[in-house]
């Protein structure tokens, strides 16, 4: 009989284990791999060009990697606070002061996460209960659902409206009652590139005034608003940042989505309860980059105040080079993502159509009915132009000839 030293179990004994019916009853029976993994794992086994999951292929900064360096040659290598690193929340304060003229709190109302997608987490699970009712806005991000179910909530989920992918704010207040705990917005928006205006944080402010209902807001893309336009962060309102959760990411303002690094800014009391959460959670994120994203903040402002004109040269580039393709769009207001009609190309499905194109021609993309609770019946999906000029170049070349 053949047994593992280490485990002390023999392979009869774990081959009649695994053969036992085992059941788990699952919290998200409905929830499978999500599709950013599906398309990057389909780009890698047909060796396409990744248009698909957002993340650049190309480095961070220079000067923050030498930072990096230091301080993990420089025993900066233990736990971190929960709350995160000292320095680095006075580094966001100020930039939350000169950015949105809004004064917070480093020690009580900023809160250093592991990601993005575990502040989104965090504020759910610290402020959804059980039949609480969460609006949020179809396609929309795909964390917010599985999260609110994991706190025994309701997701409702409400379309934006064509063209523009716009928030129809009747139909909002169609939908609000007294069950409604959070309302969650995205801006600018992932997938479309959508941003709201300085009006829409006007009338939800005024749909959930005196009622005990939150907002979340989802601003990682925040330094990646095109043509002239001003990024308005519930930060800015100064009747909205009272109620709101508002979220940022360090891995996409520096082109670092593998650090994993984020933060949540709320007001004291719903900062306490949302690291109640985070400290079961994660409890702190990784050390020596909250120092090094501390300095580089301090000494190169100009990062993220050029941002915006950086991404939407690669924006304008992108749309330049499919301009004479067979796909209809208009260029996206904000993010790296840029969407697209293909009804001129395929009669099929968007999910059956980007699996064919990523198979077949060699570019993957992402359906936008993977961002619907229901989808609609349309021919539309994303593509991510935060890749070299190169690697638009590559990708334009199949897709002007689809």
């Amino acid at each position: 009989m053949l047994s593992d030293p280490c485990l002390g179990v023999s392979a009869l004994a774990f081959d009649r284990v695994a053969k036992e019916d085992v059941y788990l009853r699952s919290k998200l029976p409905h929830v499978g791999t999500t599709i950013f993994t599906v398309m990057s794992k389909m780009a890698q086994q047909y060796n396409a060009i990744n248009l698909s999951q957002g993340f650049p292929d190309f480095d961070c900064p220079q000067d923050l990697q030498e930072r990096v360096s230091f301080y993990l040659n420089n025993r900066r290598n233990q736990y971190a606070p929960m709350t995160g690193v000292a320095e680095l929340r006075q580094q966001i304060a100020l930039k939350l002061i000169d950015q949105y003229g809004c004064r917070l709190d480093a020690d009580h109302e900023i809160t250093v996460t592991s990601g993005a997608t575990e502040a989104l987490f965090d504020a759910i699970q610290a402020t959804v209960s059980r039949d609480d009712e969460v609006i949020m806005f179809d396609p929309a991000y795909d964390s917010y659902d599985p999260a609110v179910r994991l706190a025994g909530g309701k997701p409702v989920h409400l379309r934006l409206q064509q063209p523009g992918y716009q928030i129809d704010w009747q139909q909002v207040a169609e939908h609000i009652n007294d069950r409604t705990r959070m309302i969650i917005i995205n801006s600018p928006h992932n997938p479309s590139g959508s941003v709201l205006s300085a009006a829409d944080l006007d009338a939800l402010a005024s749909l959930i005034r005196n009622r005990d209902i939150y907002v979340l807001s989802d601003e990682v893309y925040e330094h990646m608003v095109f043509d002239g336009g001003q990024h308005e962060s519930v930060l800015r309102h100064a009747e909205l940042r009272e109620k709101s959760f508002a979220v940022f990411s360090f891995g996409k303002t520096y082109h670092a989505t593998g650090w994993k690094m984020a933060f949540c800014a709320a007001p004291a009391a719903m900062t306490a309860e949302f690291r109640k959460v985070h400290q079961f959670v994660t409890f702190t994120s990784t050390s020596f980059l909250q120092y090094a994203i501390a300095d580089f903040m301090r000494d190169c402002p100009q990062h993220h105040q050029q941002l915006a004109a950086f991404y939407q040269q690669k924006r304008d580039y992108f749309c330049e080079l499919i301009r004479d393709s067979r796909f209809v769009f208009t260029p996206s207001a904000g993010t790296y993502f840029q969407c697209v009609d293909y009804s001129h190309i395929s009669d099929l499905d968007d999910v059956a159509f980007v699996n064919w194109m990523t198979q077949e021609k060699g570019v993957a993309a992402i359906p936008l009915s993977a961002f619907y609770e229901s989808p609609p019946e349309s021919r539309v999906i994303r593509f991510c132009f935060c890749k070299d000029n190169s690697t638009l170049e590559q990708a334009a070349e199949i897709l002007r000839r689809l």
